[in-house]
């Protein structure tokens, strides 16, 4: 695996999710804009509120909770670095 980029970018999610997950699809969304405001907004605008529509032959025959799981813990470090929140959409 890769260490995290910083700043955080959809670009650099989008990156690390191909290295670790080897999507058939993939689409990272910044919508750190929209919670401007919120809980976990850094004031930037950018690189604290994603959203990730991902498909995956790894996730053949895992629950849902399971994918999310697998998701997270791939992130793990963006986490860390200061991401605050992550909607994923799984196909």
């Amino acid at each position: 695996m890769t260490d995290v980029v910083l700043p955080i970018t959809a670009q650099a999610i989008d990156a690390h999710l191909r290295e670790v997950l080897t999507p058939s699809e993939l689409l990272v969304i910044d919508e750190s804009q929209q919670h401007a405001g919120h809980a976990g907004a850094n004031g930037s605008g950018f690189g604290t509120h994603f959203r990730v529509l991902i498909a995956s032959p790894q996730f053949a025959g895992k629950s849902r909770v399971t994918v999310h799981r697998l998701v997270y813990d791939a992130l793990r470090d963006f986490f860390d670095a200061g991401m605050h929140a992550l909607a994923i959409e799984v196909k």
